[in-house]
């Protein structure tokens, strides 16, 4: 466990699609299968490693590190950030992960041993099922564990969906047409979010796009 303040950042994702799905999808990915967003490389390892995020890479873990993250394979990343891609689907950022989690306190437990603490936390409702979303910062990248606030189960957490932000929320739903649903507001004052169709893209990480914070 760290004894000192750290900075724990994202690296780099990796993931189980084509890199011919996410160009599809307007994302700009380069010669090593690698769609660079903000500072974080997202690398496509194609369908035969499975599907979704299926591992990812942090600066700043503690020395010596090997295993995984509650579940989550994670392996420690030394490189610079990523140089930010020209996305003709308008994604200039990651806003969010989603991480879902069947034992909402191992999970905190976890990302404390690693020296990383909760910023907030709130509840509300999914599927008619009450959840607790605690919300974590990597760097640039804000991390939402959502879980039961209530029951435990066994199992490994794993990484679920990503949330982008744009430049222009409906210059990327006209882009991007009947892939998108309808841009409405999301529930951060002042951003509106729409969700990507991305199965008709052969993509199985789940996708939504929202506008830039709101500046005060």
């Amino acid at each position: 466990m760290h004894t000192s303040p750290v900075s724990i950042t994202v690296g780099e994702l990796q993931v189980a699609d084509t890199a011919e799905a996410w160009s599809q999808a307007g994302f700009d990915v380069d010669a090593d299968a690698v769609c660079r967003v903000g500072g974080v490389g997202i690398r496509l390892l194609g369908r035969e490693r499975g599907t979704g995020i299926v591992s990812w890479a942090l600066r700043g873990l503690p020395d010596g590190w090997a295993g995984d993250l509650d579940g989550i394979p994670t392996a420690a990343w030394h490189g610079d950030p990523a140089t930010p891609g020209a996305h003709p689907n308008g994604v200039i950022a990651i806003d969010h992960l989603v991480l879902l989690s069947p034992d909402l306190g191992r999970t905190v437990k976890s990302l404390a041993a690693i020296g990383v603490q909760p910023r907030r936390e709130r509840d509300g409702e999914l599927g008619g099922q009450p959840i607790r979303q605690v919300f974590f910062r990597l760097g640039e990248v804000i991390i939402e564990v959502v879980g039961s606030p209530t029951t435990r189960a066994e199992g490994p957490s794993n990484l679920w969906g990503i949330t982008y932000v744009v430049a222009d929320i409906d210059a990327t739903a006209t882009f991007l047409g009947e892939h998108t649903t309808p841009v409405k507001d999301a529930v951060q004052p002042g951003r509106r979010i729409t969700t990507l169709h991305h199965r008709e893209f052969d993509m199985s990480v789940r996708t939504a796009l929202i506008s830039p914070p709101v500046r005060r």
